[in-house]
């Protein structure tokens, strides 16, 4: 009987277990998540820095009182709108991004729910394998924009599964697309990474519509995603005098992942993030400049020309570090007496005894510091290696037996290749991976289903 209750208020439980196991870790780790009492910023210090900015001048920048766009900007007016409403704190961020962490597993539970046989019991557990994830439990604890990213990627999939359901295109459908394309345009204004996905969501409805039903639909979705990008656009027109559709740190992002220092920094264990073109590969120009990000592009296009024989080898790697089981990257630098690294690229890059790149003289007290320590370089990373590793295992069992209904889960197919072209054209390490993941646990799930009832009805089959 209880276990009946429970099952009928499921989505609720796995809800309350995600809180809670959230809580308990915050609470348990104050010197991680408490930046306001330790100073250091897990995560990124930049959302923090625009946050407090804005609420202290209205303009978006990382430099007080001065415009920029180096980085996407809804996640820091998110923050800014909590910090004026509840106060700039680590409990404070912790509660907001829980919520959403909510909301992300309902979406998940509901995708599942509607695409696969026995959804209930899929959604139920990949909803519980979310709530659980070691990695995902950390990361969105901090100072980060990926649990917003996340609720806006699933909200939209949710979306664009129910869009696709209706038989008719209604007033009904018109709300729908209508939310789906202001949905879109929030999540690239969060990160700009959805395009490519957004195109396979076009060739997912043709495997159920017909060409004139899938464009009466999704037109709408891609007008209204468009001009929800207008203000940003014309804003930033206004800042550089010229078209800068998002930010002036794409080339940088693209330089990062196609250089000289990839593969040596890749196959050491090391992201890439460390690496930055000498000054006069940027013709002197500000690092920050929209000028210097525009000679990275270059640089990075230049790289491909150049290299022909390495972009197998280049573009294989990425792809084994953006999947990787284990952490990606698998080293970071270690503290120092001198603050080398200035965060625009410039690190002192030795060599050990043995002749392997050892990066280290990273700035007292820097976060990066904490995850050469025991705590997250030897148990996270096992309880990672464990946790994703076998539940990764599973996905791949899940996908092989869920192939005959390729049409409807080929959704969540096509949000992880595009994903994946993203990040191995440009620059991919686990953080980037990870929100992606939820829809890789609603496959690991099919397979533990499917393994129940196999084993459940095994009597009736030797019967």
């Amino acid at each position: 009987m209880i276990l009946r209750g429970l099952w009928r208020y499921r989505l609720l439980c796995v809800l309350i277990l995600a809180v809670l196991v959230r809580l308990v870790i915050f609470f348990a780790f104050p010197s991680v998540f408490n930046f306001v009492e330790t100073g250091a910023i897990h995560g990124s210090d930049s959302y923090d820095a625009y946050a407090q900015n804005l609420l202290a001048t209205g303009i978006y920048g990382r430099t007080l009182g001065e415009p920029d766009a180096l980085i996407p900007p809804l996640y820091s007016y998110l923050l800014a709108g909590m910090y004026g409403l509840a106060g700039r704190g680590a409990l404070q961020v912790a509660l907001l991004h829980i919520a959403l962490d909510g909301f992300s597993i309902a979406f998940v539970y509901d995708i599942a729910r509607r695409l696969l046989p026995r959804g209930d019991a899929v959604g139920t557990l990949a909803g519980l394998m979310y709530a659980f994830y070691p990695y995902l439990i950390f990361q969105n604890l901090t100072v980060i924009d990926t649990p917003f990213f996340m609720t806006l990627l699933y909200a939209f999939m949710w979306l664009m599964v129910l869009l696709r359901e209706r038989e008719t295109f209604d007033a009904r459908g018109w709300l729908i697309a209508i939310t789906g394309g202001l949905i879109l345009g929030l999540g690239m204004l969060t990160r700009p990474i959805l395009p490519p996905f957004a195109l396979l969501v076009g060739v997912w409805f043709l495997l159920r519509l017909n060409l004139g039903q899938t464009l009466v639909r999704l037109l709408p979705v891609a007008l209204i995603g468009m001009l929800t990008l207008v203000p940003w656009i014309a804003r930033n027109y206004e800042v550089y005098g010229v078209f800068v559709p998002m930010t002036v740190t794409s080339g940088s992002n693209l330089w990062q992942g196609n250089s000289r220092y990839v593969i040596p920094y890749f196959r050491a264990g090391y992201d890439v993030q460390w690496t930055s073109p000498d000054p006069e590969e940027i013709d002197n120009f500000d690092p920050q400049s929209r000028e210097a990000d525009a000679k990275r592009f270059e640089l990075a296009l230049a790289f491909w020309r150049e290299n022909p024989d390495k972009l197998l080898e280049l573009f294989g790697l990425k792809f084994l570090v953006y999947w990787s089981i284990e952490i990606a990257p698998r080293l970071n630098p270690t503290e120092g007496e001198l603050p080398r690294i200035d965060y625009q690229g410039n690190v002192v890059a030795e060599t050990n005894d043995t002749g392997d790149l050892r990066l280290t003289d990273l700035p007292p007290g820097d976060p990066v510091g904490a995850y050469s320590q025991p705590l997250f370089d030897q148990l996270g990373r096992s309880i990672h290696l464990i946790y994703w590793g076998n539940l990764f295992v599973l996905g791949g069992i899940g996908i092989v037996l869920t192939v005959r209904r390729w049409r409807d889960v080929s959704l969540l197919w096509f949000v992880q290749i595009a994903m994946t072209i993203v990040y191995v054209v440009f620059h991919p390490s686990t953080r980037y991976r990870v929100p992606t993941d939820p829809a890789w646990f609603v496959f690991s799930a099919a397979a533990l289903v499917s393994l129940y009832f196999w084993f459940r009805n095994r009597p009736a089959r030797a019967a």
